[in-house]
């Protein structure tokens, strides 16, 4: 039901004449009449008694209206709430990112969540290093795994795995990983997890865990090269869906061991108190749900 029917339908009740509401909402009668002909068919009675000289409320119209009245009361006052909230988001809000998912996910996102937000400042701090709360002066991370330190208010924003994945000209050229075996044979690309080296890989197939100690040429601190790597054949890359995401649906990445269950790459948004969590931090926390949710949907399609 569209709000719009509503409005005209009080209107006309008001006016008492189609011709007249259609000239308050500035709209055409003829378009007036077939919003309240909408109106009725979804509601499957009649509003008003029409004849050539008059047009007046059935009894059911008559009802409806009452109702009506309050529903469009009750939407205004919801838009105003979230006016008067939106204006209420101003300020700087510093944000720490992972490199990979921070450049290539999220920043779009963000600039629509400011869009939204115009008054808000942001300070980006992107980087696979854990940022210092104090001494980086960060206010919010967004984090991969749980965090360790309990003194952290941490929110989760997503539930991901890790996908291993190569380019098709690597595939031509080396073959498919059809077995964690075969990883001692393939060129790995490695980047830093929890300031270490993250070079072993781990799955689940049938209820077993399986590890492997995997090898390379190619290492960095920085995630979002092991992805580029990946990208130009460079090698073998194992990480998260939400990271590699759009070059698993737009073909430039090749997903293997599919019937192996990855790493959790689980995402959280991270404060270094509770007195941290502004209505700002908890509007981002929302934001980034609801998009890590469509997105990663969208990836699950493409792993089939």
């Amino acid at each position: 039901m569209q709000i719009n029917d509503l409005k005209l339908f009080v209107r006309v009740a008001d006016c008492g004449s189609i011709t007249a509401a259609a000239t308050e909402l500035d709209i055409s009668s003829a378009s007036a009449s077939a919003s309240l002909k909408r109106l009725e068919k979804q509601l499957e009675t009649s509003l008003f008694i029409r004849s050539t000289r008059s047009l007046r409320l059935t009894d059911t119209g008559e009802r409806y209206l009452i109702h009506c009245r309050k529903a469009l009361t009750d939407l205004a006052l919801g838009q105003q709430a979230i006016d008067d909230v939106k204006e209420k988001i101003s300020g700087v809000v510093k944000l720490a990112l992972p490199s990979d998912v921070g450049r290539n996910v999220l920043l779009p996102w963000l600039d629509s969540f400011m869009d939204e937000y115009p008054e808000l400042k942001l300070r980006l701090h992107i980087g696979d290093t854990l940022s210092d709360f104090y001494h980086d002066k960060i206010d919010v991370a967004l984090r991969s795994g749980t965090p360790k330190d309990s003194s952290l208010v941490a929110f989760k924003v997503c539930s991901a795995k890790r996908v291993l994945c190569a380019s098709p000209e690597y595939i031509a050229r080396r073959g498919r990983v059809e077995s964690i075996e075969q990883l001692a044979e393939h060129d790995c690309l490695f980047f830093m997890l929890d300031e270490r080296t993250h070079d072993l890989w781990s799955f689940t197939h049938n209820g077993r865990e399986l590890k492997a100690r995997v090898t390379g040429k190619r290492s960095c601190n920085d995630a979002d090269i092991a992805r580029r790597w990946a990208v130009a054949g460079k090698g073998v890359v194992y990480k998260s869906s939400l990271d590699l995401g759009e070059d698993i649906i737009s073909g430039r990445l090749i997903p293997m061991l599919t019937d192996h269950e990855g790493e959790s790459a689980d995402l959280y948004l991270v404060c270094p108190g509770r007195e941290h969590v502004t209505p700002v931090i908890l509007l981002l926390r929302d934001m980034l749900r609801e998009r890590c949710e469509l997105k990663l949907k969208e990836v699950s399609k493409a792993l089939g």
